[in-house]
């Protein structure tokens, strides 16, 4: 007998609470393996593909593209063991058959090469006879035309009969806290499918009498472009702004001749193998300088009233991407040599391009590098990335009037900026990092010493 399993949407850790569908793998009556992506959802940190726990026969799906399910709200529903399952799919859920309990999940985000493996069959729904206690499935909206007024009926237990075109748990408890009958919408999803905004504007229609129209060149005017503030936008604001309430930043900054670290990088890419970049070098002299000055690779914990001073260097590095900035992480950054670094910078950079970076690749950070002499321009003063002490701005490296070996030259410049959290140091402690760092820069050689 053919049991039906809810896979309800996982928490996908760092304190995520809800996620975006971005697109389903699977359909109604397709067969899934154990641990086969369904569904790819978008959360604050990156996009995911979300593996099932359960093999058999797709019987619901809850949710559509775009919508934002909380985690532990319904994903799918899965027939174990259902007769449509072919062979192999009936292997995988043998022991879901025999009442043993389901496979655990695969680690989530671990594997973006896996294609979606979708078999289409004929759904067996008199076998399946397991209840499943989670929001009825999309039904397709009746053909009749639905009438144009409201009615609100009294909230209770009573269920409204015959199916209703939602599949929302948050849509049908709003419906059900405010008394709407949900039969009596017609709803703007696909194939009449009632969201929440539908709920909502039904309830504004009767809560507030109609305001008198305007003109439509006032009204344009009035409203403008609304663009959502959440996703991985939402994320990068909240943090943005915690960072302002919370650190009182200060900024240091330098003018540096990076003539010899140019020239120094072109000597090490002469020799054949790996190229290295010169992020992974910047990269290398601030490992360096923070083993000098471990202040700036810290964290404040308010609650216990402390500076943490952390063993690891974890560097972030600002990657601008087709979604937004995001800061993949380079895990123990002190023990790598630069080709090490070119690489894994090069890694991170090509999975965040491509929206496949996992959460864990984007958090625990310890100290941010931000090159933004990438987009063109020399300097900016750039804003801690909570909770982290420190972040380096690198500037443009260009060639400008410089006076060296006591000579006006035309040397290769960069700015550097440093931007620090004043409560784990003061200002003689950045500048002697900021200082450390633009000695290297003009003389790598200063490296050696640390190498």
């Amino acid at each position: 007998m053919p049991q039906v399993m809810e896979f309800k949407l996982p928490d996908l850790g760092e304190g995520l609470t809800e996620a975006e569908i971005v697109r389903w793998l699977v359909a109604v009556g397709d067969v899934v393996a154990i641990d086969q992506p369904v569904v790819e959802v978008e959360t604050a940190k990156a996009m995911v593909e979300v593996p099932c726990p359960y093999g058999g026969v797709v019987t619901a799906r809850f949710g559509e593209e775009g919508e934002e399910l909380p985690v532990g709200a319904p994903l799918i529903t899965v027939a174990v063991g259902a007769q449509s399952m072919p062979v192999g799919a009936e292997e995988s859920a043998g022991a879901e058959g025999s009442g043993e309990a389901p496979r655990p999940l695969i680690g989530y985000g671990s594997d973006h090469s896996r294609p979606a493996r979708r078999r289409r069959v004929r759904p067996v729904t008199a076998a399946v006879s397991a209840p499943v206690t989670a929001p009825a499935p999309v039904a397709v909206a009746p053909a009749a035309p639905v009438a144009p007024v409201v009615p609100v009926v009294p909230a209770g237990p009573a269920v409204p009969a015959g199916p209703v075109p939602v599949i929302s748990p948050l849509v049908r408890k709003l419906a059900k806290d405010h008394g709407v009958d949900l039969r009596a919408l017609d709803g703007s999803g696909p194939e009449g499918l009632i969201l929440r905004a539908d709920v909502e504007a039904a309830l504004a229609a009767l809560r507030e009498p109609a305001p008198a129209p305007a003109p439509a060149a006032v009204a344009v005017a009035a409203q403008g472009e609304r663009i959502p503030l959440k996703g991985l936008r939402g994320a990068v604001a909240e943090k943005l702004s915690r960072s302002r309430r919370e650190i009182p930043d200060a900024t240091c900054w330098v003018d540096a001749d990076a003539t010899e670290l140019m020239a120094a990088r072109a000597a090490m890419n002469a020799v054949g193998g790996p190229k290295i970049s010169v992020l992974a070098l910047l990269a290398r002299i601030c490992t360096a300088a923070l083993a000098k000055y471990p202040e700036l690779n810290s964290t404040v914990d308010l609650a216990a009233k402390e500076i943490v001073r952390l063993p690891s260097v974890h560097l972030g590095f600002a990657a601008q991407t087709e979604r937004g900035l995001v800061v993949p992480v380079v895990r123990d950054a002190q023990g790598r040599n630069p080709e090490s670094l070119s690489a894994e910078f090069a890694r991170l950079t090509e999975l965040a391009r491509a929206g496949k970076l996992a959460p864990a690749d984007l958090t625990g950070g310890t100290f941010t590098l931000n090159n933004y002499g990438v987009f063109g321009v020399d300097g900016s003063t750039p804003i801690v990335n909570h909770p982290e002490a420190a972040m380096l701005g690198v500037g443009r490296i260009i060639d400008k009037p410089w006076v060296h070996d006591g000579q006006l030259a035309v040397r290769k410049v960069v700015q550097l900026s440093l931007t620090f959290d004043h409560r784990v140091c003061d200002g003689g402690t950045a500048g002697g990092f900021l200082r450390y760092v633009a000695d290297c820069v003009e003389s790598p050689a200063v490296l050696l010493r640390t190498l």
